[in-house]
């Protein structure tokens, strides 16, 4: 994306009238941080920092009419590269030589850290798998669900790695032994307070350009769901959890119960 210098940020928040505290709300940044820089007190502000107060003048990103688009609480750290004194030029082989037990993804050569998931985003994620996996046994044709962890080399270049919670990938020719090297027809991403800014906007972006046709947003704290057909529109169509979402790439043939979701992980869920 697009990240703004400080003078362009200030320039904007006079142009748009926010105070420092819509800010803080709408980019998810302490209102402290906010403030230090924005007011050039902190000389070299984390890239993830940027990103987030970049993302507030971005209007595709900021609805006013709802507010499923507001992070309220959720922060842009737990979306930082994953080191910051290294450079921002990595490829393939750097990403294979990161060790096993560090979880990262790659984008345009950077690397972004991947908290490990919490039990209801992999509950969720199962149950979504399982309800495509049951569809494709029942219809066939070439589709194949899958589940992460799985490698996706999005733009078939060395720069783009990515995980995707759930996807489905109908040209069987993209799929090799060690990765799926293309663009799936559908993601699915299970949204967390540590992953709100990685998958609504940096991942967004990056998949509708790649050429994926369909992409959800799942976001179990205000129990909504996000979906970009992007064939049909720039814009997504928002479905709760009472609904039946309806998989666009199938022509709607198969359908999503959220609501019988809702009832498998209502015990966890925030009232």
């Amino acid at each position: 994306m697009n990240i703004l210098t400080v003078d362009e940020m200030n320039r904007r928040k006079r142009e748009f009238g926010y105070s420092y505290e819509d800010i803080s709300t709408l980019s998810g940044v302490p209102l402290s941080t906010v403030q230090k820089v924005l007011g050039k007190f902190t000389d070299s502000p984390r890239r993830s920092t940027l990103e987030a107060l970049s993302a507030v003048f971005d209007a595709s990103f900021v609805r006013e009419d709802s507010d499923v688009y507001r992070p309220e609480r959720y922060s842009a750290d737990g979306t930082s590269a994953y080191d910051l004194s290294s450079n921002f030029d990595h490829t393939l082989d750097d990403y294979l030589a990161l060790p096993d037990d560090v979880r990262v993804e790659m984008l345009d050569g950077v690397f972004y850290d991947m908290s490990s998931p919490s039990f209801m985003h992999q509950r969720i994620s199962g149950l979504i798998h399982t309800i495509l996996e049951n569809y494709v046994d029942a219809n066939g044709g070439p589709c194949i669900p899958m589940i992460a962890p799985a490698d996706v080399q999005l733009d078939c270049d060395d720069k783009t790695i990515v995980e995707p919670d759930v996807f489905v990938v109908c040209d069987r020719d993209k799929i090799t032994y060690p990765r799926v090297v293309g663009a799936p027809d559908l993601v699915i991403e299970i949204l967390s307070p540590s992953s709100w800014f990685h998958d609504m906007v940096r991942k967004l972006k990056k998949y509708k350009k790649a050429g994926v046709r369909e992409y959800w947003i799942v976001i179990p704290d205000k129990q909504k769901v996000l979906v970009y057909f992007f064939e049909k529109s720039p814009d997504p169509e928002e479905y709760s959890f009472e609904d039946e979402v309806p998989v666009n790439i199938w022509n709607g043939q198969c359908r999503v119960d959220f609501n019988r979701i809702r009832e498998k992980i209502s015990f966890m869920l925030k009232d």
